[in-house]
């Protein structure tokens, strides 16, 4: 909860602008302070108990809520025995990468018995987004929603719901995840799928010992909801519907769309989409539930999560009805739904695509296998970015690059992959070796930038979300088979496309994002399935500072954890 001391804060700050004659109207900025408590609590799901990580006791976290302009402080006190992150997902953070999060990459981590403030401005943004720990696997349990509503006297440029809610999908295990990846590093196999998907911490009434771990939403006849639905889970796409009940889908990663109505939505891990859904049928209980999406034949966890919309003054003893969700192989609907997705692009809410592109980056994504001496087969399975497997600096990169400390990491990234094949033609399974490294891309401050992302069938194709840290980009194009670069621009969307902050790449497929880099500092790129990622299918960009005076990289806090 946000603490007393934002009023004291906010009245001394009022007293202190009379004193001095300063007079405004605009709707003034709040300061929210939280205090985060990781440690450890045993929790019970599936007739399983096991030790879990979480945020002040509470799984899933606390809601982090603000409004547009606010600042945030978030006092983080690490008691678990891991190591400790946390990634403010969508925020951006702007110069000042010191609070984005991700271990090794713009700090160390908070080790045990020790606190880091994240302190942070919320500019330019509102709408659903969700934070996470960024170490390990430990964001199996440690997330939450990051709830923005528009600044005072800006309303939504949809109907106002009657009511919010918050709905957060996830994964659970019934043994220690930890352990888990760490047995599968040693073998290099992936782990253990999970047991059960969650929405809000709760597998639903279809799993045993669950009847008491079942989220419920009451509804009442006639009135209309905004669901901020998050997809917290470590390595499924996942579709989402509700029995009986359209969605009209208002906004994804905190960027509001062109409405449209659907029965089922399609949500990447680290993606939140807002849904309008007006209770509109007959009393009773209907099943919302999740599946994941996967064309292709790779083992998942493809059990159905379920909670319940229930309309008020219906008993419990209601069965409810179960919604159709799309087949979990539904290439068809998941590109469709896709196409639906554009920004609003009003001259409230512009959509700026930039049109001139200064720099173009073609990455292709492939899995690969490189010797293991304590592995089963001798190898171990890895993931690359044109061909690089990145490795994991011992000092955080954002460090390096503002004190200016040599040998952490190289900018010769290859912007283009070293060997050009047929990407998407037949799987390849021969010289399956990648190289290693810490190489990153230098990018010059506010250039603009294209970023072809390319899905490869190195051992099989597969669909890849991927999250750029301290930006949005908008997706100006998508298409199966290898990218041409001759013909598939004349296609691209530039006057409305999505502007996301993670972004699908469909299986055997490719993606365009553009942005203009006009924050600086080093910012993370890397699939959002926590599997790719810990196999190396990361990399980052280093946005160099501009000239002007508020164009450089901040200063780093004076708590920022040691290497």
């Amino acid at each position: 909860m946000a603490r007393h001391g934002d009023f004291r804060f906010g009245l001394l700050s009022l007293l202190f602008l009379s004193f001095f004659g300063v007079a405004f109207v605009p709707a003034r900025a709040a300061v929210k302070t939280y205090q985060f408590d990781v440690q450890v609590k045993n929790v019970s799901r599936l007739c399983h108990a096991k030790p879990i990580v979480t945020v002040n006791g509470m799984y899933p976290g606390p809601t982090i809520y603000a409004r547009e302009g606010d600042r945030v402080i978030v006092n983080v006190t690490n008691h678990a025995q891991y190591n400790m992150s946390i990634h403010w997902h969508g925020l951006k953070q702007f110069r000042n990468g010191w609070a984005d999060g991700p271990a090794y990459i713009t700090q160390c981590p908070i080790k045990t018995g020790n606190s880091y403030t994240y302190d942070f401005n919320i500019t330019g943004q509102r709408g659903t987004l969700w934070w996470h720990a960024h170490i390990f696997w430990l964001r199996a349990t440690v997330y939450g929603a990051i709830v923005i509503m528009p600044q005072n006297g800006t309303s939504f440029p949809f109907p106002q719901p009657h009511m919010e809610a918050n709905i957060i999908l996830g994964e659970w295990w019934n043994t220690d995840v930890e352990e888990l990846v760490k047995e599968g590093d040693k073998l290099g196999l992936p782990p253990k799928m999970s047991d059960a998907h969650t929405i809000n911490g709760k597998p639903g009434p279809l799993f045993p010992c669950s009847e008491k771990h079942t989220y419920a939403l009451e509804v009442e006849q006639g009135k209309t909801y905004l669901l901020r639905i998050i997809n917290a889970a470590l390595n499924d796409e996942l579709f989402f519907a509700i029995a009986g009940h359209e969605m009209t889908v208002v906004e994804i990663d905190s960027v509001y769309t062109k409405p449209f109505a659907t029965q089922a939505l399609l949500i990447g891990p680290g993606q939140t989409t807002n849904v309008l859904v007006r209770a509109y049928q007959l009393p009773g209980r209907y099943f919302m539930a999740a599946r994941p999406f996967m064309d292709v034949p790779i083992p998942i966890d493809n059990k159905t999560v379920t909670a319940i919309l229930q309309y008020k003054g219906i008993p419990n003893t209601v069965m409810p009805v179960l919604p159709q969700l799309p087949a979990p192989s539904d290439t068809e609907f998941a590109l469709n739904y896709i196409a639906k997705l554009k920004s609003l692009n009003t001259p409230q809410f512009p959509a700026l695509v930039p049109l001139k592109v200064d720099r173009r980056l073609f990455f292709t994504i492939g899995l690969g296998r490189n010797p293991c001496s304590t592995c089963q087969n001798g190898t171990k399975l890895a993931a690359s970015l044109n061909n690089v497997t990145f490795v994991m600096p011992k000092v955080a990169l954002l460090q390096s690059h503002y004190f200016n400390i040599k040998g952490v990491f190289q900018t010769d990234f290859p912007e283009r992959p070293p060997t050009p094949f047929n990407y998407t033609g037949a799987p390849l399974t021969a010289n399956l070796k990648t190289s290693s490294g810490t190489r990153l891309t230098k990018i010059a401050y506010n250039s603009t930038v294209e970023i072809i992302l390319q899905d490869t069938n190195l051992l099989t194709v597969e669909s890849h979300p991927f999250h750029l840290h301290g930006y949005n980009f908008f997706v100006v194009g998508t298409g199966l088979g290898n990218f041409n670069s001759s013909k598939d621009p004349a296609n691209f969307n530039l006057v409305d496309p999505p502007e996301r902050n993670t972004v699908g790449v469909p299986t055997g497929g490719w993606t365009a994002i553009r942005f203009r880099a006009d924050n600086p500092g080093v910012w993370f790129l890397h699939c959002h399935l926590e599997l790719h990622t810990s196999w190396g299918l990361k990399t980052a960009l280093v946005v160099e500072d501009g000239k002007g005076v508020d164009q450089s990289v901040l200063p780093p806090p004076k708590d920022l954890p040691p290497c």
